[in-house]
């Protein structure tokens, strides 16, 4: 049997291999560089994830598959991969003034960020569980290294391992759940296992059962589902902040689209089984990361559990099912990344070489030393929290809805309740700005320019704005999106 590749194999993963290609030249761009300076580096790689999007844009329409069908170019996957190339872009920027100011002059760090979003495209534009297996390892391996970037911080050390220890463990639920579906119906392919789940005699087979539930195991420590979660706030806190910046927003979005393409394009049979199991995994999600984020003094561990809670929101819209609810997922995906990437480049603009303000208590008075700052940062609160005119409102209200016309009525008023419960620790951000002194212990301090950082914060806080306004444009796209996915699942 002789197997030979085409021009629609290589079109088919052309915007990944160009981001892979431009990795390795940023590592060997690193390895003859002089200084410690890596803003050169920087600005190659936003050249390669503006090329990147350029090749994804060309592919959109042409409905191009590639490797025997095992890799698609169709539009769910163009459309999560332009929101991974806009987020990793996001960090790209905040991390310029942050490695600065540590003298960390690792040019590999950009490298991983490529990567990384080289893994997750090919993630959610994989039909086949093998390769969505790879780019799920490439992402993963980036990622427990970026954790660990600040080789002489113990705490950057301790996130690092702790990812990889548990990492590798949800990793081989994974892998074993993907076997035991694959003993089952005989093949690795996501519309081949559609087709064998739909025989009685397969779809009575055990296997198939433990399959998914190892497989919603992995897939809930990637997204941070309850109970798989308790790794989320340590490595937060103790990643570099772009890293968790990084970390809250673009693997979440990568492993939500790969669970998508598995249930709905592989398992859509099962859908009555598995959406009462994530009932009442997405209920368990949203109480416990709201009830444990009430409880934190610290921003970035208080975002750890926000980011949970979100991804117990996003997990209503998988439960409901249809167009509408899964292009919300797409849309919420984006806004999320705007508004939370956002809060973390205030909080890198906020600090200094010399000391992190991660705390309340940093922020006490500053809405009067940097009132421009202080605004983007109530902006991004009241979008995680769901104000009206903000993209959270818009996504929160196209999940719920969806989810009320399937008649799951109480998982939205659940929702709904943790919505309110959030407000609290929400808005104690914006109280400490505003209506709170500095003590002689947390001096307010005026911040040092950096034209990247301001630059994302600005194009956080329009996009936040923009979704919240005229969430129509995008809210179509996602929902045209996921309509070519349903047809095919």
């Amino acid at each position: 049997m002789s197997f030979t590749l085409s021009a629609a194999d290589f079109l088919s993963v052309l915007p990944e291999s160009i981001l892979f290609a431009m990795g390795m030249v940023v590592l060997v761009f690193e390895m003859f560089g002089t200084g410690r300076d890596t803003r050169n580096l920087a600005y190659l790689s936003l050249l390669s994830l503006l090329v990147s999007g350029f090749a994804l844009h060309r592919l959109a329409g042409r409905g191009i598959t590639g490797f025997g069908g095992s890799i698609t170019a169709d539009p769910f996957a163009i459309v999560l991969g332009m929101i991974f190339l806009l987020v990793v872009a996001l960090i790209v920027l905040v991390s310029i003034r942050y490695l600065h100011d540590r003298g960390v002059g690792h040019g590999e760090y950009y490298a991983l960020l490529l990567f990384a979003c080289g893994g997750m495209m090919l993630m959610v534009s994989s039909t086949d569980l093998l390769t969505i297996f790879i780019g799920l390892e490439i992402l993963s391996i980036s990622s427990y290294v970026l954790c660990g970037l600040i080789q002489g911080d113990l705490r950057s050390n301790e996130s690092a391992l702790k990812y990889f220890l548990l990492g590798a463990f949800a990793t081989g639920f994974l892998l074993y759940g993907m076997v035991l579906l694959y003993g089952a119906t005989g093949s690795i392919r996501l519309p081949e296992i559609a087709a064998a789940v739909n025989r009685s005699e397969v779809r009575g087979n055990p296997m198939i059962w433990y399959g998914l539930g190892l497989i919603l195991v992995g897939f809930g420590f990637k997204i941070a589902l309850v109970p798989f979660h308790m790794w989320t706030p340590d490595v937060y806190e103790g990643a570099p902040t772009p890293v968790t910046a990084f970390l809250s927003s673009a693997p979440k979005a990568a492993g939500f689209g790969a669970l998508i393409r598995i249930l709905t394009e592989g398992l859509g049979a099962l859908t009555p089984e598995w959406s009462q199991v994530l009932w009442v995994v997405a209920a368990l999600t949203m109480t416990v990361g709201n009830a444990l984020a009430l409880q934190q003094d610290n921003i970035k561990r208080m975002l750890a559990y926000s980011s949970i809670a979100h991804a117990g929101y996003i997990l209503v819209a998988l439960v409901a099912g249809g167009r509408d609810s899964l292009g919300g997922v797409l849309f919420y995906l984006l806004a999320y990344a705007f508004m939370n990437s956002g809060a973390f480049a205030v909080l890198i603009l906020a600090s200094s070489p010399v000391r992190e303000r991660v705390t309340f208590e940093d922020y006490r008075g500053y809405g009067y030393v940097e009132p421009a700052l202080a605004l983007a940062m109530v902006v991004f609160m009241l979008s995680l929290t769901g104000i009206p005119l903000t993209a959270g409102f818009a996504g929160k209200f196209q999940i719920f809805k969806s989810a009320i016309d399937k008649g799951y009525v109480w998982l939205a008023v659940i929702g709904l309740l943790n919505s309110v419960v959030s407000v609290y620790y929400y808005l104690r951000m914006i109280v400490v700005m505003y209506m709170q002194r500095p003590t002689a212990e947390h001096p307010p301090e005026r911040v040092v320019p950096s034209v990247p950082l301001y630059v994302a914060v600005a194009a956080s806080a329009l996009g936040v704005l923009y979704l919240g306004v005229f969430p129509a444009g995008w809210l179509e796209l996602s929902v045209r999106s996921v309509t070519s996915l349903l047809a095919g699942g």
